[in-house]
């Protein structure tokens, strides 16, 4: 193999890619002589120039074999049964035959991952698009980039994010909406928190129904109603014309459609005769003063960057959101210039990656479109097929909507977990009960998507899989291999190039290596787009790389036209020309719209979801540090005081309105479903709002899924589902008791009411609430422990402690020669902000001193 330095010695750095969000963050990583991993930022890459993350400084400790999937196993009526590769790749490959032979190519799909790396993105969308001949391939990126794709190509006639990471430095005004950078993107706001202390004079303008920690470096914050995105930039685009704020050179010249667009906006106009016919000051919630303050700032400063994340994308309104932002850029100027233009930030490594080549279903191949009869010929000539899928296939949501009615007859979902991630989960999940195949290929063994499939097949994982990713900024950064893999878990792209074959597609896809996959890639980018004049994505650049110089690829911005090993920055459309028919931008007419699912009597809260900061997506990677876990260690609906106190949710010991986890565990409703969550009570929240973070699920946690509540409704033109704006209603679950438990193993706790599973230290601590008194709970905490299989039980000692007639505590432990096996506290209402002890105790030896500290810990 040739990179650099790769498994060439314990000593030496490798250079990779983080796993995480799409800043796509340089690392620098060795193999330690006990086969951990250290991880350190790499301080040459552009993304981060050595800066990490808690996620991605903590990589090194999720790299373990705890919960990997090693081998292929297909269900059988006993449980799971072991196949050899070539037995399941065969299996795989004779269903899906069977099905397109029964019932046509479109009753299969594929369901892929901004996880995947690029090349195998890429032969994904070339077996299913090319070969099988139907376009049901969709991404999980759907979810999170799908509008930002169909506003940008309204916009500019390609999907192009015109900016590079260093406009942040370079803004004299950031704006941010519908981002919670701090914990989304964290480095990025990390560069932009150090470069505003550089240049205090830069403003940043924060967005965002929420007061986060985006908002501690903000000069203003804008805490706008849920879904009014649209009317604040229309009255932006208004206030810029009334103010003479316009670059009608650059409109001139270099756009069409503002005649329009202008029109519209006009609508939302203020005058000294107030607002028109569309109040922006009334549909936003913010005052007029905010708005002025807001609006004067973006129209005197020529360097404006506007950064805008899910936020803006997750609704039902998300392309006219898109396109209203990039409205006023247009109608300013203000792109392809330094420290301006609008900066869609993406969520995954690869998203962007997936994009590129191809992996959404209304998409063709690398920036190729379906519709057009001469990408439709060149495709076809470039893949040596008749077979080429010539109409756009199923969105997400509309593929799981057909698996539900019997259309799809086979889906492989690949390195994504749709039942926790999409929208109305149980329709998810019933929908692959539905589905005579279903393929799961994944590193995680466990997962409530891998217990509904009838092959499970072991793929690699970060640290193992060698490729490439491409970050917001449009670089393409390598990944590179760490470590061998565990067991017999296979690259992805392998994995589709051996069904592939088995399908009679022998020669297509005769790789070997993932360096001869990138070269296919990249020469499909430059057929007849030789000077990037074509398409924005030209990596003809990088078409003479052999398999040393794709080893040592350095971080590459597209477009790449001449491979230039050193690091430079480039901007898309600095010359004013883009790529639709006309070469001029397009200006895109928007009208404010209420998101569908209004709030009513019984729901009368909004819900917002979104991530955290120290997790990521269902936690099946970051859930394995235990340093993790500790910032937000359960699942948690966040409301204002005031609304709790008008739900009588105050009742269950919440007179302090803080943030203590005391809080009780209360129940959300929807008309979807229902979930459970710890309150938290905090004034960042709007009064008639509510948050939840997405991280949680079956595994970890029991009816904490926030998708579990969220209404299917979409986005008409880019598929993408609501998830900022769900009618919801919060009741009390009125548990009588709680306890605290470690563990040196997992345990079965589903016959607790509620109950959150938190690696520790030496195990796992969980979180349990329950419909019993203490004194029941306690009864069950002791047979579910006695039934705990241990080698040698009669080594076992256990310890009580039972407290006075009001029973303030009751513990209990079991421990042998080598520590404690599991110790527990149950109380009628238990601080878990002071537990630390009890998670102490599983790196404690069990001597007379424990024994005596845990019975007077108690006592307390």
């Amino acid at each position: 193999m040739h990179e650099g330095r790769v498994m060439s010695s314990n000593k030496d750095w490798i250079k990779s890619t983080c796993a995480y969000c799409g800043v796509g963050c340089g690392i620098e990583v060795r193999p330690t002589a006990s086969g951990k991993l250290e991880v350190r930022g790499d301080k040459e890459h552009p993304s981060n120039y050595g800066k990490l993350c808690t996620k991605g400084a903590a990589l090194g400790d999720t790299v373990t074999p705890i919960g990997r999937l090693t081998q292929p196993m297909k269900r059988v009526a006993s449980g799971q049964q072991l196949l050899p590769w070539g037995e399941a790749s065969q299996l795989v490959a004779d269903r899906f035959k069977q099905a397109i032979e029964e019932h046509g190519p479109d009753s299969v799909a594929f369901y892929v991952s901004g996880q995947l790396l690029t090349e195998d993105y890429y032969v994904a969308n070339k077996l299913m698009k090319g070969f099988i001949g139907s376009a049901n391939i969709d991404s999980n990126s759907r979810l999170c980039m799908a509008s930002s794709v169909v506003g940008h190509k309204r916009a500019f006639g390609s999907d192009t994010v015109p900016v590079c990471y260093e406009d942040l430095e370079q803004a004299e005004v950031v704006v941010i909406t519908g981002s919670n950078l701090a914990w989304c993107h964290p480095v990025l706001f990390q560069r932009l928190r150090a470069a505003k202390q550089a240049n205090p004079a830069m403003k940043v303008i924060v967005i965002d129904p929420r007061y986060t920690d985006t908002c501690e470096i903000a000069d203003i914050h804008l805490a706008l109603e849920s879904g009014s995105d649209v009317a604040l930039f229309n009255g932006l685009l208004a206030y810029l014309d009334d103010h003479d704020n316009l670059d009608q050179d650059y409109i001139d010249k270099h756009t069409q459609g503002f005649t329009e667009a202008i029109r519209a906006a006009t609508r939302y106009r203020y005058t000294e005769n107030g607002w028109g016919d569309k109040s922006v000051s009334k549909l936003t919630g913010l005052t007029e003063a905010q708005l002025k303050q807001f609006y004067s700032l973006f129209a005197s400063n020529d360097k404006v960057l506007t950064i805008y994340s899910q936020g803006v994308n997750q609704s039902t309104q998300g392309c006219d959101k898109v396109n209203a932002i990039l409205n006023c850029h247009l109608a300013t100027g203000k792109i392809g210039k330094t420290g301006m233009g609008p900066f869609s930030v993406t969520g995954q490594p690869n998203a962007m990656g997936g994009r590129e080549v191809g992996g959404l279903a209304n998409t063709l191949a690398a920036h190729f479109e379906f519709g057009d009869p001469q990408s439709h010929q060149t495709v076809s000539e470039f893949w040596q097929t008749d077979s080429l899928a010539t109409h756009a296939g199923l969105k997400a949501i509309d593929l799981f909507d057909a698996m539900n009615d019997g259309k799809i007859k086979a889906v492989w979902i690949m390195a994504t977990n749709p039942v926790v991630s999409l929208p109305d989960s149980e329709k998810i999940k019933t929908a692959l009960e539905k589905c005579p195949f279903v393929v799961v290929s994944d590193c995680i063994a466990d997962t409530e998507t891998t217990r509904l499939a009838d092959v499970v097949l072991p793929a690699q994982g970060w640290s193992e899989k060698s490729g490439t990713v491409t970050n917001s900024e449009r670089r393409i950064s390598r990944q590179r291999r760490i470590l061998p893999s565990p067991g017999e878990a296979k690259p992805d792209w392998w994995i589709l190039k051996e069904v592939a074959q088995k399908m009679g597609f022998q020669d297509q896809f005769d790789y070997r290596h993932e360096g001869e996959i990138f070269k296919e890639y990249c020469e499909m980018t430059a057929l007849g787009n030789e000077t990037g004049k074509a398409r924005d994505l030209c990596l003809i650049g990088l078409t003479k790389l052999d398999e040393k110089g794709y080893g040592e690829l350095t971080p590459q911005q597209w477009p790449v036209l001449e491979y230039q090993p050193e690091i430079i920055e480039q901007r898309m459309f600095t010359d004013g020309e883009f790529f639709t028919e006309s070469g001029k931008a397009q200006f895109i007419a928007v009208e404010h719209d209420k998101p569908i699912a209004d709030t009513s009597v019984e729901f009368p809260l909004i819900m917002n979801t979104g991530r955290i900061r120290d997790q990521w997506h269902t936690m099946s990677r970051t859930g394995l540090a235990a340093g993790l876990g500790e910032h937000t260690p359960e699942p948690f609906v966040a409301m204002h005081p005031d609304t709790v106190a008008e739900l009588n949710l105050d009742e269950f010991g919440l007179d302090a309105f803080n943030h203590a986890t005391v809080n009780p565990v209360v129940k959300v409703r929807s008309a979807q479903g229902e979930c459970q969550a710890r309150l938290v009570v905090t004034k960042e929240m709007r009064r008639e709002q509510v948050f939840m973070p997405i991280h949680w699920n079956a595994p970890t946690a029991k009816d904490s899924k926030p998708c579990d509540l969220i209404l299917p409704h979409t986005d008409a033109a880019s598929g993408q589902p609501e998830f900022k704006h769900t009618p919801v209603m919060v009741e009390a679950c009125g548990y009588r008791s709680e306890a605290a438990l470690v563990s040196d193993k997992v345990m079965d706790c589903s016959g607790f009411d509620y109950w959150v599973r938190q690696r520790v230290e030496g195990g796992f601590l969980y979180r349990i609430s329950s419909s019993k008194n203490p004194m029941e709970l306690v009864i069950q905490l002791a047979n579910t422990l006695d039934a705990l299989p241990e080698p040698d039980a009669d080594a076992i000692k256990s310890l009580h402690y039972h407290g006075n007639k009001s029973f303030k505590n009751y513990g209990s432990a079991k421990l042998d020669q080598f520590g404690v096996k599991q110790a527990f506290v149950v109380n009628s209402k238990l601080d878990h902000d002071s537990i630390d002890w009890l998670v102490a105790c599983l790196t404690r030896e069990a001597d007379e001193e424990f024994e005596a500290e845990f019975l007077s810990t108690l006592a307390k």
